[in-house]
């Protein structure tokens, strides 16, 4: 087989998801390339039945692009850059989530899915995924 010349380095479900690492990959000088961004961007609900949004690099740029992925922390951070620690485990592993767990919540999701629309109200929690603790976004940390 020919040698191939790009190399799938990660998915998205979302083109927002991947416009963002594509950012960071190009600060970094390496050359990204989208694939089925445009489809998902048309019509977000096909993304999981086409595999989401594809993130290619050049062959000679895959290991780098790895190794700048797997720097951006998938946990949240406060305003001065810091990982935010879990109130219960003390672990610097909380994660922001949008949560439907009242009713202003649900009837705005179920409001946006009939009328093809995003969402007027969304509740958000922090979640430890240590010890799955939840606490309220605003609370203070």
């Amino acid at each position: 087989m020919e040698n191939e010349k790009f190399k799938l380095v990660s998915t998205y479900q979302y083109s927002s998801e991947a416009i963002i690492f594509k950012g960071k990959l190009e600060s970094e000088e390496i050359e990204v390339f989208l694939r089925d961004n445009n489809t998902i961007d048309t019509d977000p609900l096909v993304s999981n039945a086409i595999g989401g949004v594809k993130m290619y690099v050049r062959t000679e740029d895959f290991e780098r692009a790895v190794h700048v992925l797997s720097n951006i922390s998938a946990f949240s951070l406060d305003n001065k850059g810091n990982l935010l620690k879990c109130p219960n485990c003390k672990q610097e592993k909380l994660q922001l989530l949008s949560v439907i767990d009242d009713a202003k919540s649900f009837f705005s999701m179920l409001l946006a899915l009939m009328f093809f629309v995003l969402p007027f109200y969304t509740k958000y929690k922090y979640r430890c995924a240590n010890c799955n603790y939840e606490l309220e976004q605003k609370t203070k940390l």
